[in-house]
């Protein structure tokens, strides 16, 4: 099980997990063909939002943009991806599309707004985030993404003076 979903599932994510406990990537797979959140086709399609969360190794769905979030959870998410350095991600403000507002919640079968992905898999919302970034695992986790920390940087200009 990857650092990213044993984080999670230890804050109590078992929605971290799909159906029949498999990973998201195995339960996701395999999606009906169609129209609505549950088919082919639509935005909130399992195989979009499939899409849309493999298509960089950091994506985040939220209200609003990185420059303008319109929640404070949303808010959270971004500052504490600035505060790493990242800045090469991709988000999607869910409030400018109702389907994949509610494909997004179905695909990872978790209730709220933001959701963080990391290498396509689902790392949780704002409080998983704040609790990785507090404990040093948002470091390791971006390590293996070939992202180095901003912190650690920070850290060496701390000691030096």
């Amino acid at each position: 099980m990857s650092g990213v979903v044993r984080a999670a599932w230890r804050w109590g994510a078992a929605a971290a997990r799909g159906r029949a406990g498999r990973p998201l990537s195995q339960a996701a797979a395999g999606g009906a063909e169609g129209g609505g959140a549950e088919g082919g086709g639509g935005s909130g399609s399992r195989e979009a939002v499939e899409r849309l969360v493999r298509a960089h190794p950091v994506v985040v769905f939220m209200k609003g943009s990185p420059a303008q979030p319109l929640c404070g959870f949303s808010n959270a998410v971004v500052q504490i991806l600035r505060l790493h350095g990242v800045e090469d991600y991709r988000a999607h403000d869910v409030l400018q599309d109702p389907d994949l507002r509610q494909g997004i919640k179905n695909y990872s079968n978790w209730p709220t707004i933001p959701q963080v992905y990391l290498n396509g898999e689902f790392v949780g919302g704002c409080d998983i985030l704040l609790q990785m970034h507090q404990n040093g695992d948002l470091v390791e986790e971006l390590k293996k993404l070939g992202i180095r920390s901003a912190l650690l940087d920070a850290e060496k200009d701390q000691d030096k003076k």
